[in-house]
Formats: C-alpha cells, sequence, structure tokens
C-alpha cells in the first residue's frame, strides 16, 4: 500500500489528489490530508441547506463538496483527514468496518478507548470524533473520514448551524451528533502535527507499506480536475438537487416573505412579498430569475432596489 501525506492544504486540491489517486492508480492508496476552514458537503447534499451561510462568508469558509456521500463536515487545522483507496473483489469486501477498524486499533494504541457507532462513526464515551463515507468506482472504494483531534468546536457548530425548513428538497441531510476533540482523551499533550505523523508511521509500520510523493505528473492533473471540477460554482452548488426555499421574517417593522425555486443553483422562480419593498417586490422576484442562488449575485440585484443593503437584508435570502 502506497502511504500519502500531502503537503498541499489547499481543499479542493486535496478533493481532487483523492479522485485522481482513485481514478488513475491500480495501487491500494493510505493518505492524511488537512484543509483549513472549509465545510465539505456529501455529494447528494443540498449545500446551501447544511450551513450557516453568512456566517461562513463572514468567516472565510470554504465551500466545498466531495465524491462521497454521507452529511456534511468542518475542516480546519484541527482536523486530520483519512482516505483508503483499495482494490475489491466485489461488494463483499466493501464496509466501514473494514476501513475504521486500522484507525480504531491506532487509537486504541495511543490510549484512547474508541468505539465505533451504529451509523459508521468512531466515538470516544459517546462523542463523535470521526465521521466517515465512501465512494465506489468500478472495482476500487475510497474510504475517508475526519478526525477531529484539536479542532474549533465553537466554529464547527457554527459553520454547521441551521435552520430546519427554509429548503425543501429531496438531498441527504446531514444527522447532527454530540462531538468532542481527540486530544482531551489523550494522557499526554500532542500537537496536531505530531499526531498526525505517529498515525502515517503507524500506517508504515507493515513492511508491504510504502511512503509515496507526489511527482509533478500527478500535481499537475490533480491541479487541473480542482480547478476544471472542484472549486466551479456548477460542482459546488449547481450539483445541488433542486429545492425551494422559504422565509418569512420582519426587517425595519416591515414583512418581507421570499419564496424561491433553485434548479442548478440558479433561481428559476421568484416571489418577494410582503411591505418591504412595497411595490417593487413583484419587480424584484422578477429581477432574481435567472440569477446564481449566491450572496454576493442577490446583493447585485438588490442594489438596484436599495442602496447599500445590508448583508442582514441580503441574508433573508439565505
Amino acid at each position: 500500500m502506497l502511504c500519502i501525506y500531502l503537503e498541499n492544504t489547499e481543499p479542493f486540491f486535496c478533493l481532487a489528489a483523492e479522485e485522481y489517486l482513485l481514478k488513475n492508480f491500480k495501487d491500494d492508496i493510505f493518505m492524511l490530508w488537512q484543509s483549513k476552514n472549509t465545510v465539505v458537503v456529501g455529494k447528494h447534499q443540498n449545500l446551501l441547506a447544511e450551513i450557516n451561510y453568512p456566517f461562513c462568508l463572514k468567516n472565510n469558509v470554504t465551500l466545498a463538496r466531495r465524491i462521497s456521500g454521507g452529511g456534511a463536515v468542518y475542516h480546519d487545522a484541527g482536523n486530520i483527514n483519512f482516505s483508503f483507496i483499495k482494490n475489491v473483489a466485489g461488494p463483499h469486501e466493501i464496509s466501514f468496518h473494514r476501513f475504521t477498524e486500522p484507525i480504531r486499533e491506532f487509537l486504541i494504541e495511543m490510549g484512547v478507548n474508541v468505539e465505533t457507532s451504529g451509523r459508521n462513526d468512531l466515538v470516544i464515551s459517546g462523542l463523535k470524533i470521526s465521521g466517515n463515507a465512501e465512494h465506489v468506482y468500478k472495482n476500487r472504494v475510497l474510504h475517508h473520514g475526519t478526525m477531529l483531534f484539536n479542532s474549533d468546536l465553537k466554529n464547527l457548530r457554527q459553520a454547521l448551524k441551521v435552520i430546519p425548513d427554509k429548503y425543501q428538497s429531496k438531498a441527504v441531510q446531514s444527522n447532527r451528533s454530540q462531538i468532542s476533540n481527540i486530544s482531551s482523551f489523550l494522557k499526554q499533550y500532542l500537537t496536531t502535527e505530531a499526531f498526525a505523523h505517529h498515525l502515517f508511521k503507524f500506517n508504515l509500520l507493515n513492511p508491504e507499506n510504502s511512503a509515496y510523493r507526489l511527482n509533478e505528473t500527478d500535481i499537475h492533473f490533480i491541479e487541473k480536475l480542482a480547478l476544471g471540477k472542484f472549486s466551479t460554482f456548477e460542482w459546488r452548488f449547481g450539483y445541488s438537487p433542486s429545492y425551494t426555499f422559504k422565509n418569512n421574517t420582519y426587517l425595519d417593522g416591515k414583512k418581507l416573505s421570499i419564496d424561491l425555486s433553485v434548479k442548478q443553483g440558479v433561481i428559476e422562480d421568484c416571489l418577494v412579498s410582503g411591505n418591504y419593498f412595497s411595490e417593487k417586490g413583484e419587480q424584484l422576484g422578477q429581477y432574481l430569475k435567472g440569477k446564481k442562488h449566491l450572496f454576493e449575485e442577490v446583493k447585485k440585484v438588490l442594489v438596484n432596489f436599495k442602496a447599500n443593503p445590508t448583508d442582514d437584508l441580503v441574508s433573508v435570502f439565505f
């Protein structure tokens, strides 16, 4: 098995690296990687429905989508991601346990009493420390997971804090869990970097495993995939299943109601009602049709109806 420690922490590069290695290598692979201040949603999720959009924008949180299913996760400098890519003979060799067990064994060796939960997560004292997901490509499976080692749990909760029922669609929804950091259960202090290196060396103890560094060709094609797919609007937002959005609120003592119908990330229909925009509400709804359901796009349209619209006003549309 090839063991890779990614030095690049750019989230789109890391996600592209997984797909590139899955589809272009024949070797079994173990990879460790990190990306800072990023929310990554599952392939079949509605990105906007899984995040606190205003918080993410204000705090420069990157919004990304992966090729596997499952729910939304938050990455920061205190989180470590692991990926297993393996050849399989058939569906009988595809199981979450097969890939979470090596991580569990490592944590036990580190003195942490960790267990597997019924939702394919790793937990300590009932608190989730690792979420996992998989994607199958031909005879190869990608299994990856997070490891909350010393993450900012306050930021994590804020980034993934959502108001229910605003978004309606057939998208996969995340299961919210009580979480904790692995570092809280260690008997001795370790930096995140030191912990990651211990895990990497643990996998190299197997004499059949060897370290591998991405070469220039690998990096070229990964960067091309990151730019052409993973960083694009079409993949991150447009891949979300069609959805409707409804919000009713009061601003400056006036009522404002928003009804949107969105397909491939673009507003197909929009009804703005209430007395906030008075008679201009219907016109605003028409102007928003055909626009991307993004903060900056909506704000551009609102400028024509209200000079210097506040972020609070724009947030009503999300």
